[in-house]
């Protein structure tokens, strides 16, 4: 990074308690298996589930901190699992469409033309598509959809936002002299596209990357929650609040836990990619 926007970032306290909380969800969801204290499928039906037959409240028994959900299950462990899920999904999709939407966007804008018309009606097509009819049509043709499924389905329909604004700023990059130059020196297509004009064009595809992140997360959330998404008995942060949804009144502390960590995350993620747009503005 550029030590002019380095500082930039700095100053920007924002952008900085985002990068602590991208940091903390980013390390639980890496970490999170080896330090929860239990199997988050474990049921402990003789101390997590009370003789009325609702689950034993936060440090009511000793090792569940945060108690166990209706099933018996250690919540602190679901939870601690679960950022991994929802992690694994959110980082996989970005960098899927992260990889088409830069490749789409600077061919078509580098060599303009058909082909960008070509790709940009793709682009349009793309965006016609209805993101809440394939995914039910996702969980037809495959009846236990993997996250591999999930990842797939998320970055093939979220690639043209960032196809568009690389497209952009390739145009304005394939002017400038020292692309016009190495063109003349007879380097081949891909060198210049590579080492002259990506660079350039780099620092606003990697901000909108880090809050794609964060709408992968609640993109993700939200499927699980539907039951379109991650199955029983995978943890993820959405299927845990739709497996709590029913007791929402009665025990809210099984909502408000997922809820917690999947805000904490999309909140984290916006204000550090909102901040480092900020720092990479070359209007700034």
């Amino acid at each position: 990074m550029d030590p002019r926007a380095l500082r930039r970032f700095r100053k920007n306290k924002g952008a900085l308690a985002g990068l602590v909380l991208v940091l903390t969800v980013t390390t639980l969801g890496v970490a999170g298996p080896w330090l929860a204290p239990h199997d988050p499928n474990r049921q402990f039906r003789d101390t997590l589930v009370l003789a009325d037959g609702l689950p034993a409240g936060p440090g009511s028994v000793p090792g569940h901190l945060l108690g166990g959900d209706p099933l018996g299950r250690d919540e602190l462990s679901r939870l601690m699992y679960g950022a991994r899920v929802s992690m694994t999904v959110a980082y996989a999709a970005t960098a899927l469409a992260v990889l088409i939407g830069v490749l789409v966007g600077l061919v078509s804008g580098y060599l303009g033309g058909l082909v960008d018309g070509a790709l940009m009606r793709f682009v349009d097509v793309v965006l016609s598509m209805p993101f809440l009819l394939l995914a039910i049509a996702m969980q037809r043709v495959w009846s236990a959809p993997g996250l591999w499924v999930l990842c797939l389905v998320l970055g093939v329909l979220s690639w043209t936002t960032l196809a568009r604004v690389t497209r952009a700023k390739t145009l304005e990059a394939r002017n400038h002299d020292y692309v016009a130059a190495a063109r003349a020196l007879g380097y081949p297509h891909r060198r210049v596209l590579l080492r002259h004009v990506l660079p350039n064009v780099a620092g606003p595809i990697i901000a909108i990357a880090t809050i794609m992140v964060a709408q992968m997360i609640l993109a993700e959330s939200a499927l699980s929650f539907l039951g379109l998404g991650v199955r029983p008995p995978t943890a993820s942060w959405g299927s845990m609040l739709s497996e709590a949804g029913g007791l929402v009144l009665g025990m809210p502390r099984l909502v408000v836990y997922p809820s917690i960590f999947i805000a904490a995350a999309v909140f984290g993620f916006n204000l550090f990619g909102e901040g480092l747009r900020d720092a990479l503005d070359p209007k700034e």
